[in-house]
């Protein structure tokens, strides 16, 4: 690992990177050109909450002046999900539109295998929010992975979070070493499901883990 990584606060200047990393780690690491098209609408999707209207609540990773790793979150996931459907959603829609999102036959594609998951049931899961009500979501390089990056991102946020009086945090993961990852840092297995949306690309359905820690 780096000697001069660092763990701080997200500033507006790592807005680039942290959206590049969002891309690269979409969809489990895997090229991401065979499953969605336009990375400014995947990045504002996955991103722009936690830059645009919640960022005192994220931290990055730097090396050498590049973001490698970032850890967003929002102590309230009810309200971000509150902000998301009604402030963030209608303009993305609009914005995908004149981008061209929904003419392509690769995004197409996409979205119907999203669509049959959903009418399966398959994204349904409880609500973990009144006993964990913070959410959290990290990224890193594939460079940076297994250095021990992710525990301190991790270490970081969770002290935020009991600075400012959280109760808990919950995420949710379609990865496997990324459970075994929670899992060793006191993380405890809330819910799980299957999800068949990307079997088509991979060859097999995935399990989606939600986990929670009490702080």
């Amino acid at each position: 690992m780096e000697e001069n990584l660092t763990i701080r606060k997200f500033s507006l200047q790592d807005r680039a990177g942290l959206r590049r990393i969002s891309c690269d780690t979409a969809f489990l690491g895997k090229e991401r050109g065979k499953f969605f098209f336009d990375d400014e609408i995947l990045a504002d999707a996955l991103t722009i909450y936690f830059t645009d209207y919640e960022p005192q609540s994220s931290f990055v990773a730097v090396a050498s002046n590049r973001v490698v790793g970032y850890i967003t979150g929002a102590k309230d996931a009810r309200a971000m999900g509150r902000i998301f459907s009604q402030s963030i959603l209608p303009g993305l829609i609009i914005k995908a539109f004149r981008r061209g999102v929904f003419f392509s036959r690769r995004n197409l594609r996409f979205f119907w295998y999203c669509l049959i998951s959903l009418l399966r049931g398959e994204f349904r899961a409880p609500d973990f929010s009144s006993g964990f009500p913070a959410i959290l979501h990290i990224n890193l390089d594939k460079d940076f992975r297994g250095e021990g990056v992710g525990s301190q991102l991790i270490a970081r946020y969770l002290q935020y979070l009991r600075e400012e009086g959280i109760s808990g945090v919950h995420l949710g993961t379609l990865s496997e070493g990324a459970s075994i990852f929670f899992t060793k840092l006191g993380f405890s297995q809330l819910f799980k499901s299957r999800r068949s949306y990307l079997k088509s690309y991979i060859g097999k359905e995935l399990e989606f883990y939600v986990f929670g820690k009490r702080l």
